[in-house]
């Protein structure tokens, strides 16, 4: 446009808005070039003295120069005015930005300087350049999705960076806004997402209506596009697949979440926000969101009479809620959308309510962590999100958890291999906070974790198996009922005995002692009175008569214990930093003292005498299987808050001499508990070389698809989740009906664990009760053989044959039956663990019919199947309503390898109505908490809705077992091992037939030589391999050992690899 008169501009730009835009466009690159940039200016200047500041000018030449006065707001610069370029198809500067301008003013004079700042929506670009005039922040970042609004708002800045004569204007800092402006296109915060730019300010006056023409909003949006789609931008939004959509405030959702990932820690984000949602769902916006809200500014405007609002009119018609109007701009009584609509038809002008809101992220860092999770593929549970906290308490407690969470399911496809007894990490944490901040100096051998403190009061008693146990009234209310009415109590010697006693004793410690004295027990269990626990004398006292007459002691500071930086004194506490637990004595603590769940409990023993702590750790594995891991993140995460500010070494570490005086013989492990925990092959976690590998445990570590880890999530961001949300029944019930043909009637009970372990052992003792026989065939999962052993049942081993594949037969199990009394049968299936096999439709209608024929009781345990390599239907149905009134059947079942959900559990147990009552009256079990249910109604919905995402990711998962049980056959094979080849689930038995009986060394390198036996082949084989597996020992099959192989991808090829080396041995 070089050498064209003003005369020649105005004229072409007479011709049509397209054509008075490419003029300007030209214009600016005249400005942007700078050999050219003064001329263009002075033109400029010359343009906006022929045409003036009327606003006809916009009708005749298709633009419209003003002059925005800023005299009377106070600022770095004293800079009176700002003179403005606007165009048809951008926003024009009206009482929407004119009323969030002032409320920027609002802050304090320093909000902005030396700031990086950006504002989303910058139309011409007014608040951009108003900003860098009178704040001098470092950089203005002018964003617009509006091309020709980013063109315009350039021409602007030069028009305010340069004079009339066209020189620079400077600064007090001798800088002009072009070193402080840029502006550019962008969705939302796109540009400086894209660029990686880290802002300090957002601010945004952006649209927050829908457009009432949704195809408008999906057009392209071009520089070339028409005015009239263009100027709809400044006024209307799109659906953004947020909650927030549904009061058109989608786009802002959106902006606050772009926002949480570009802005510093310290951080503000401003936003203007139209009231007529209401003031409380546009606060929430921000604030599940887990951003802090300040309205700095609220005023009344007229709603735009270009706005369409019909959009906010469908919206009440379809739902409750009601928009905020008023009758012009006097009006105090609210009228809702389609009112002000109708009112505004017919002439009238309408107003809303305008608040700018200065808003700042808690906890700004984890709720990055949080918001970046979700971004990563689980933005469909962002609507569920909910950050919002009335007590900052609570706030600092689940947001950090929420983060560890989010990092734990971004960065890691599934849960790793834990200790049943507590995850390292965990125990070492409780050490920690101990040493810290009660100076006890134990370390994390000395801490074995449980479900709950019911669980741990419980295991200790069947460790020990007690004659006479005394225990404190408010704890007897966690032991089985049987316990607390016998009365055998004549014989108190320190032989073990089948019938545990316990008697009741007051919570004060002096009439404790008392009992003790007289009584003579094995076992104590009790905590102590608020005001005993204050000073160590109580505790001492009791350490000492516990003592003295051989008695162990179990003492419970549940009440007591604070996770707090400043916890109260505690003289028990106090002892332990300057005296050695004696060998005696434990200490139980169960945690329930969070700010957010008052029913997540895990707890833990503290012994500092090495077999106690072992022997306790392997009763967790026998009787409950593992603690939930997700329990002890949640605590984890408390501990590690409390630890994370404290300075490394700042403190000598205590030290103190062991105990010198030994005590007197108290009572040992029962002999059943001693057979188990010396024989059974439980998990194996003394070895600290984290590169074993684990194929001996029942978990997948297989990825778990997104869909999970979002249902996993979901449990915990949600707030105020309804009983019905975590009522599993109404979905297990479908659940065993599509599975498995398992009807259920109003009189079925429903139990729930945090797995099948716990709620097996309870069978098990119920058929103990009744005198009754637990029968399991020769290759049932040894977990079960180990717990029912160590709880004393009466257990008959029904042979199998290899013939079959090691499955119970009709035959052989008539056999069994002919000669048991009370019979209660456990069959794997359909899929047998651990040959991975599968039971017939035929098959089980013949062993029910046995079953039924013998009137046993029958317990199907299904916590391996779901995991079938060909497609099996498996319908119980007709079998039982046929047998339905001679047959008792329980159906045992574990959510996990089935959902893909790794560690994370929920036993089940839907239980025939003749076991109901004697169920109840077995206190102890650990249930599992809310979220647990939450996560598991939500999995089991993917499921029976065929959610693609899952049952695409099972597809996968058993395409990959079952391409593993081929190729881990062929190299067992070709290693000198008879396979039976599996058909379903994550494991498969073989014997070492080239091996058995041979003589190979213990350990590679060493000359010691063993012959190779059921009894030595796990630890031979870990030895040599660095793999872990099941010998014929825990498999009850003889020489057949075990091997699961839903591991992660390169821990299953080494696995293979040292497999296929094991051959060496024999050289």
């Amino acid at each position: 446009m070089a050498g064209i008169s003003v005369d020649d501009f105005l004229n072409l730009c007479k011709e049509s808005g397209d054509v008075a835009y490419g003029a300007l466009r030209s214009l600016l690159e005249r400005l942007e070039d700078p050999i050219t940039r003064s001329e263009a200016r002075i033109f400029l200047s010359d343009v906006y003295k022929r045409v003036g500041s009327s606003e006809s000018c916009l009708d005749t030449y298709h633009f419209h120069i003003q002059d925005i006065f800023l005299d009377q707001y106070q600022g770095f610069e004293v800079r009176k005015k700002l003179t403005m370029m606007v165009i048809p198809s951008i926003f024009v500067p009206e009482d929407w930005s004119f009323t969030f301008y002032e409320g920027l003013n609002r802050h304090p004079d320093t909000i902005f300087k030396d700031k990086t700042v950006s504002e989303l929506g910058c139309g011409n670009g007014w608040i951009s350049i108003a900003i860098a005039a009178k704040w001098l922040p470092s950089k203005v970042y002018g964003l617009d999705i509006n091309p020709r609004a980013v063109k315009i708002s350039w021409i602007n800045l030069y028009l305010n960076a340069l004079d009339d004569n066209g020189q620079p204007v400077y600064d007090d800092e001798k800088k002009t806004l072009l070193d402080r402006v840029e502006f550019y296109e962008s969705d939302l915060l796109g540009y400086c997402k894209d660029n990686k730019i880290q802002l300090e300010r957002i601010v945004g006056c952006i649209p927050q209506i829908l457009n009432p023409n949704p195809e408008a909003m999906s057009k392209m949006i071009e520089e070339n596009a028409s005015e009239e789609f263009l100027h709809s931008l400044s006024n209307y939004c799109a659906l953004q697949g947020f909650v927030e959509d549904q009061f058109g405030l989608g786009l802002i959702a959106r902006a606050v979440e772009e926002g949480i990932s570009v802005i510093k820690p310290a951080g503000i984000m401003i936003f203007n926000m139209g009231g007529r949602p209401g003031q409380g769902v546009c606060r929430r916006l921000f604030e599940r969101r887990g951003v802090r809200v300040t309205q700095m500014w609220q005023t009344k405007i007229l709603q735009a009479a270009d706005t369409d609002i019909s959009a906010l009119v469908e919206i009440e018609r379809s739902s409750p809620h009601r928009f905020e109007f008023f009758m012009g701009l006097s009006g105090d009584q609210p009228i809702c959308a389609r009112t002000a609509w109708a009112y505004g038809k017919a002439g009238g002008r309408i107003s809303h309510a305008l608040s700018v809101y200065s808003c700042q992220i808690r906890q700004p860092n984890l709720v990055k962590i949080i918001f970046d999770f979700l971004k990563n593929g689980f933005q469909e549970i962002s609507s569920s999100l909910d950050l919002s906290f009335e007590d900052e308490a609570v706030a600092d407690e689940k947001i950090p958890f929420l983060a560890y969470l989010a990092s734990v399911l971004k960065n890691s496809s599934y849960f790793p291999f834990e200790p049943p007894a507590g995850s390292k990490r965990f125990c070492s944490l409780i050490a920690g906070f101990m040493r810290t901040y009660h100076r006890i100096p134990i370390n994390q051998d000395n801490i074995v974790v449980f479900p709950s403190r019911a669980v741990a009061i419980e295991s200790a008693f069947r460790l020990f198996s007690p004659r006479l146990a005394i225990v404190d009234e408010h704890l007897t209310r966690l032991l089985p009922r049987s316990w607390l009415t016998s009365l055998a109590i004549e014989n108190t010697s320190t032989e073990e005995s089948d019938q545990i006693t316990v008697i009741e004793s007051p919570h004060q410690s002096d009439l404790m002692i008392e009992l003790i004295k007289k009584l003579k027990p094995q076992v104590v269990v009790t905590g102590m009175a608020q005001f005993e626990v204050i000073t160590s004398s109580s505790f001492l006292h009791l350490l000492q008569v516990t003592k003295e007459i051989g008695c162990r002691l179990f003492l419970d500071i549940s009440d007591h214990f604070e996770l707090s930086s400043l916890p109260a004194s505690n003289g028990v506490l106090k002892y332990l930093a300057e005296n050695q637990l004696p060998s005696h004595a434990a200490i139980i603590c169960g945690l329930v003292k969070n700010k957010v769940y008052s029913d997540l409990e895990v707890a833990f023993v503290i012994s500092e005498v090495d077999g106690i702590s072992k022997a306790l750790a392997k009763t967790v594995e026998v009787l409950e299987g593992h603690t939930a891991i997700i329990s002890q993140y949640y605590y984890g995460c408390l501990f590690h808050e409390l630890l994370a500010f404290q300075l490394a070494d700042r403190h000598a570490p205590a030290e103190r001499e062991s105990e010198k005086t030994k005590s007197e013989e108290t009572i040992g492990f029962s002999s059943s508990a001693v057979s188990v925990l010396k024989d059974a092959e439980l998990s194996v976690t003394e070895i600290d070389d984290t590169s074993v590998i684990h194929m001996d445990v029942d978990q997948s570590f297989l990825p778990m698809p997104t869909s999970v880890k979002a249902a996993i999530f979901e449990s915990f961001v949600r707030q105020n989740i309804s009983e019905a949300e975590v009522d599993v029944n109404p979905s297990i019930t479908q659940f065993v009906l599509s599975n498995y043909g398992f009807p259920t009637k109003s009189s079925t009970g429903f139990v729930y664990a945090d797995g099948s372990q716990a709620l097996f052992n309870k069978l098990v003792i119920c058929c103990a009760q009744e005198g009754g026989t637990l029968c399991l065939p020769a290759g049932t999962n040894g977990k079960y053989v180990a717990a029912a052993k160590f709880l004393k049942a009466n257990v008959v081993n029904i042979p199998t044959e290899s013939g079959d594949g090691f499955k119970l037969t009709e035959t052989t199990l008539k056999k069994a039956l002919g000669s048991v009394k009370k019979p209660w049968v456990c069959i794997s299936g359909p899929t047998v663990s651990p040959t991975g096999l599968v039971y017939s439709n035929e098959e089980m209608d013949a062993l029910l019919s046995t079953c039924a024929g013998f009137g046993a009781k029958v317990i199907i345990d299904t916590s391996f199947s779901g995991l079938e390599y060909s497609s099996t239907t498996w319908d119980l149905s007709k079998a039982l309503s046929r047998l339905d009134s001679s047959l008792s059947v329980s159906l045992l079942g574990c959510l996990s390898l089935n959902m893909l959900s790794g560690a994370l559990k929920l036993g089940f147990l839907v239980l025939d109505q003749s076991l109901v009552d004697a169920f109840n009256t077995l206190p102890g079990l650990s249930k599992p908490h809310s979220t647990v249910k939450y996560a598991a109604k939500k999995m089991l919905a993917l499921k029976e809705e065929k959610n693609s995402d899952f049952l695409d990711a099972v597809s996968v998962t058993i395409k990959t077992l079952e391409g593993r049980s081929k190729r881990l056959k062929e190299v067992l094979e070709k290693s000198g091992w008879e396979v039976i080849e599996p058909s379903a689930g994550i494991s498969l038995v073989a014997k070492p037939k080239a091996y058995l009986k041979k003589r190979v060394k213990v350990k590679a390198g060493e000359a010691e030589e063993v012959e190779l036996t059921d009894s030595n082949m796990r630890d031979v084989f870990l030895s040599h391999t660095g793999v872990c597996l099941n010998s014929g020992s825990w498999t009850g099959i003889p020489g057949y050992c075990r091997f699961t192989f839903a591991l992660e991808d390169s821990e299953f090829d080494k696995a293979v690899e040292s497999i296929a080396q094991f051959k060496s041995v024999l050289a």
